[in-house]
Order: C-alpha cells, then sequence, then structure tokens
C-alpha cells in the first residue's frame, strides 16, 4: 500500500472533514454542524489517509470519560470521522488506518475505545464488540396513559429556551453519568451539541424546545424536545419528538413524560434512542401501543486488558483466570487473573491454567454488564474450561442497570 497515515494539520480541517462527508454519500452538513465538529474535532489525535496529493481516508479520536459498573470515569478514546474513498476500498487503507490509532491509543495510555458504527459488521475483526443497546419507541399517547408516582404532582415544570436552560440541564446530566455505564461525561464544548438544532434538519418539525422540571426551586429534571404538526380528517395528529429526557427521581422523571403524552395537538410521542431498561416501561398502560424496537448502540475495545478490567468494579466476588485471543493488539493475548467484587478488582498476567476461555470481542460485548457471559458461550463464543467459572464470571460481570449511550459522536 502506497497510503501513508498523518497527523491532522488544522489547516487543512475542512478538506478532511469533506472528505469524510464524501464518503457517507457527498451531502454537506449545515454550517451549523460544521462549526460544532470543527471546534470539537481534536487534530492531533485524528488521522488523514493520502496518496500522493489526494486525501483518501479519515479517522479520529476524542478524549472521552466513561462511566463503568462502580461509578468510575475511565480515560476512553471515542472513535469517529471514521471513512475510506470508495477507490481505495480493499486497499488496507482501513486497517492501516485503525492499527495505528489503537497504537495510539495504548500509547496516551487509554484502556477503552468506543464507536458507534455505520455498518456493525465492520469493527469485530478490530476486536470491537456491541455493549450497548439503544430502545426506540413510537407511543400512541392518545391511547396510552401514564401511572405516575406519588410526588409527581408536586413537580413545577417551565418551559425555557434551550440555551437558558443549557446550565440546569448540564448539571442533572452530569449526576446522573456515574449511576449509568456506557454515559459519557461532558468535556469542554460538548454542551453545546444538545443545542444543534440546524433547519435543514429538522424534517418538518419545529424548533427543539426545553421543560425543566423543578422542586422547591431545584431543577431536578429535563426534557428536550420538537413537535411535528400534522392533520388530517379527523383533526390534528401531531408528533412530539424526544431527544432527552433525565431527571434525579422517579416523580421528576414522571412528571416529564406525562408532559411529553399531553402536547397539543398531537397523539404520538417517538423516542428514538432510550435505554433499554427505561423506566418509562413501566409507568405506561399499554406496552405493546409503545411499538418497541432495539437496535445496536455503543461498540467497545479493550485497548489495555488488564487496566480495563481492574477499572470497573463486580457484582459478585470473583477470582477467574482468563485466556484472551487478541490477534490485532497481541499485547492483550495470554492468561489474566481477574479477582475482584463490588468494592474494586485487579487484573493482572499469571501463569495459572486458565478457567475459560475468550476473544478481546467477547470480553467487551460483556464489559459494561449489558450482556450476558452465558448467552456468549451458549453462541460458541466462550469456552468454560473450569467447571462452575462461568456462572462465576457472568454474575459479576453482571449490573444492575442496563449500559446506555445517550448521544452519538
Amino acid at each position: 500500500m502506497t497510503v501513508e497515515l498523518r497527523v491532522l494539520e488544522p489547516g487543512r480541517w475542512d478538506r478532511w472533514y469533506g472528505e469524510l462527508e464524501r464518503a457517507f454519500g457527498g451531502a454537506e452538513e449545515s454550517p451549523e454542524e460544521r462549526s460544532l465538529w470543527h471546534d470539537l474535532t481534536e487534530c492531533e489525535r485524528s488521522l488523514a489517509a493520502w496518496d500522493d496529493d489526494e486525501l483518501v481516508g479519515t479517522t479520529g479520536a476524542f478524549s472521552f470519560r466513561l462511566s463503568v459498573p462502580g461509578g468510575s470515569l475511565v480515560p476512553t478514546a471515542g472513535v469517529t470521522c471514521v471513512g475510506v474513498r470508495s477507490t481505495h476500498r480493499r486497499r488496507g487503507v482501513l486497517t492501516a488506518m485503525m492499527r495505528r490509532q489503537l497504537d495510539d491509543v495504548r500509547r496516551w495510555g487509554e484502556p477503552l475505545a468506543v464507536l458507534t458504527a455505520s455498518e456493525p459488521p465492520i469493527y469485530g475483526r478490530f476486536g470491537y464488540g456491541l455493549a450497548t443497546e439503544r430502545l426506540r419507541m413510537e407511543i400512541d399517547s392518545a391511547r396510552v396513559r401514564l401511572t405516575a408516582p406519588t410526588g409527581t404532582d408536586e413537580i413545577r415544570l417551565r418551559l425555557v429556551p434551550p440555551r437558558a436552560g443549557i446550565a440546569a440541564c448540564e448539571a442533572v446530566y452530569a449526576r446522573r453519568v456515574a449511576g449509568r455505564p456506557g454515559m459519557l461525561a461532558r468535556q469542554p464544548g460538548w454542551e453545546r451539541l444538545p443545542l444543534l438544532d440546524p433547519p435543514s434538519e429538522r424534517r418538518g418539525a419545529g424548533e427543539v424546545g426545553c421543560v425543566l422540571a423543578e422542586r422547591n426551586g431545584e431543577v431536578v429534571g429535563f426534557a428536550r424536545f420538537a413537535v411535528k404538526s400534522d392533520w388530517d380528517e379527523a383533526g390534528p395528529k401531531g408528533s412530539v419528538l424526544v431527544r432527552d429526557v433525565e431527571a434525579l427521581d422517579p416523580a421528576g422523571y414522571a412528571a416529564l413524560w406525562r408532559h411529553l403524552f399531553e402536547v397539543d395537538l398531537t397523539s404520538t410521542v417517538i423516542a428514538s434512542n432510550r435505554p433499554a431498561d427505561d423506566p418509562l416501561l413501566h409507568l405506561v398502560s399499554d406496552v405493546r401501543r409503545c411499538r418497541l424496537r432495539v437496535r445496536d448502540g455503543m461498540f467497545v475495545r479493550l485497548v489495555d486488558v488488564g487496566a480495563a478490567l481492574a477499572a470497573r468494579t463486580y457484582a459478585a466476588p470473583v477470582d477467574v483466570v482468563l485466556e484472551v485471543e487478541d490477534a490485532f493488539c497481541p499485547w492483550n493475548e495470554g492468561r489474566w487473573r481477574l479477582s475482584g467484587d463490588q468494592k474494586g478488582a485487579t487484573c493482572e498476567r499469571t501463569t495459572d491454567s486458565a478457567d475459560m476461555a475468550l476473544s478481546v470481542r467477547e470480553l467487551a460485548c460483556g464489559y459494561l454488564g449489558g450482556f450476558g457471559l452465558t448467552a456468549l458461550a451458549g453462541a460458541g463464543r466462550i469456552r468454560e474450561l473450569r467447571p462452575g467459572a462461568l456462572t462465576e464470571a457472568a454474575t459479576a460481570f453482571g449490573h444492575p442497570v442496563a449500559p446506555w449511550l445517550p448521544h452519538g459522536f
């Protein structure tokens, strides 16, 4: 391959991002979107693939902190902007970029890399495993009712311009991060992402609005949403398009959803990215009329197996030796003894006999507690070498809260 990988020069960002747009169909994003991503791009962590003077591939890595079971925020590379020009497919450009990127992430001392995939089959060969799911709901709000918990009527709701409410919303979001694996602590500048609302992307909906939930003057939750109007011979049948809903307690959460269900001139509430264990499922009167659909969310890559497994806690005491296969990052291959509980863990090299054998991809799938190791073993992707080891590990890796990525990157 004659393609050369170079760190992105800030002065070439427009050309780099334009190549990415071409890889995703060629449509230019709005000036608001380009401005945001220009400001968020970390050029020193981004790569450009050059074939002589042609820019033919792109990738980048944001500096994130990812919530893991136990509440720790782990330094994580947020892989983004991956694209290869169609004329350079099947020439090893993507593999070369993934190789260089993971080497860099290891050098930066970040145990994890994460991404969302335009095409899920692409990244398994580089050691990424599906670790979170997202739930889409299309709720018939004309028929579905909510059973609100005690205290819901004590919540005061207040509509504010999204920009005016950003500080209060970010404060609520920050308090939620440690309690749910998969959430990203907001880095400076990322508070602008929820405000992104270019008219070209509204698809018939109005401007995004924001409602704050308050108790005794304190903001305990928020929702961001837009309304798409529609009518037929019988009257209004608009839709509420939900962007975000976060709250610090059940009453605040129920009050926000009740507001979304009761927006005038609407009969449908659509939420395209909710956690798989959303409490809303237990507030609605008829879950069948919520038209639920589960899709893939975030893919995780353990860049440093020992550091990654030691960074989280475990639901039950565990002491197992894992035989890890990792052809793409061979520094992870071999046997690791994982010992831990709800207070903490260690994971170190060992020569002891292995209790389980699996690839780094299976570790990634189970890392945040969203996918059971027993199910992966049932698919033939994990081998139990010591009787009882699988049950011990599967119990320990589980987590009472489903992992979830609330927004893309």
